[in-house]
């Protein structure tokens, strides 16, 4: 059945504030592992699972854990705050100007840093009263729960898998970007599909990034998972983010393993959160063995739990 998309940006409306307002995917802690597996506790039975995840790390690993796997974490980033950053006083300066007809909201993250970075210039409930003078659009739950923590909803959301796609498709069907002014806060690294997509349909964009992405301070757990991988030590190995996958392959590449860690491919299963991921994946000429049917961490690992052991066996054979 086709559904346009002003029907599935509306339909993903009605849902969304709930999934945001819970701590763990959509769900509620108490009952999210009972709601999503069908095969108990003890689905993974031992296997080795490796994690690049970061900042939920710990999360990730409970998860595995409840699973009955074993997780290994080997943290493959850190967020670093942009100190002073031009394009965020630019920002303000044309909110101030009434000068920003639309501002989109990539990720929680950037959001609050954006909040943090101007809060000595602009009051928070200044900054508040600013952007409901925009119409602002929330790529997902997690910038939604920043903006509720501003006093602010969005006019916009984005729904699943929350790429650039339906971040463009949502536009089209509700508010046209063809001579406007739009703002879009960046994560870690620009998104040049996405760029590229708003000034193609006329559109006047203003860049804001307000944090990049860097190594972790301590690569020692990231140099030994990779090292794990290489060697086919682990069965399973998870990947939250596209950035996680170029630091990967790159740290192999600085140990001389790149070529094992692409042979490790072929009996070690590869899982990602989704799209975003599973492309840069692909690019590196590694598989997408498992994805999700939601790009939410919690799902990912229940999805491993029900899928990761067959998959698994038929890859080693």
């Amino acid at each position: 059945m086709f559904i346009s998309p002003v029907a599935f940006c509306k339909r993903y409306e009605l849902v969304v504030a709930k999934r945001a307002a819970c701590p763990v995917d959509g769900l509620p802690r108490a009952i999210h592992l009972r709601r999503m597996s069908g095969r108990g506790d003890d689905a993974l039975h031992g296997l080795r699972v490796l994690a690049f995840e970061s900042r939920r790390a710990t999360e990730i690993a409970d998860l595995i854990r409840r699973f009955g796997g074993m997780p290994i974490s080997a943290p493959s980033m850190r967020e670093v705050p942009l100190e002073t950053s031009p394009e965020a006083l630019e920002f303000l300066r044309r909110l101030e100007a009434a000068a920003i007809d639309i501002v989109i909201l990539l990720t929680g993250v950037g959001t609050r840093t954006l909040a943090a970075a101007l809060a000595d210039r602009c009051p928070r409930e200044r900054l508040a009263e600013l952007l409901r003078a925009t119409t602002i659009v929330a790529r997902g739950p997690k910038p939604v729960a920043a903006l509720r923590e501003l006093g602010l909803t969005p006019g916009i959301l984005v729904p699943e898998p929350n790429t650039w796609r339906e971040l463009l498709a949502c536009l089209d069907a509700q508010a046209p970007v063809g001579g406007r002014r739009v703002a879009v806060q960046e994560y870690g690294r620009s998104n040049a599909e996405l760029l590229d997509g708003l000034r193609s349909r006329g559109a006047e964009v203003l860049r804001v990034p307000v944090y990049r992405w860097d190594y972790p301070l301590d690569q020692g757990p990231l140099r030994d998972g990779v090292t794990q991988l290489a060697d086919s030590r682990v069965d399973i190995a998870l990947f939250t983010s596209a950035r996680q996958v170029d630091h990967v392959v790159e740290t192999a590449a600085r140990l001389g393993r790149l070529d094992d860690l692409l042979a490790a491919a072929r009996r070690v299963v590869f899982a990602s959160i989704g799209p975003v991921c599973s492309e840069a994946l692909q690019a590196h000429g590694l598989p997408v063995d498992l994805e999700p049917e939601h790009p939410k961490m919690g799902h990912l690992v229940n999805a491993v739990a029900q899928r990761g052991p067959a998959l698994s066996a038929a890859k080693r054979g």
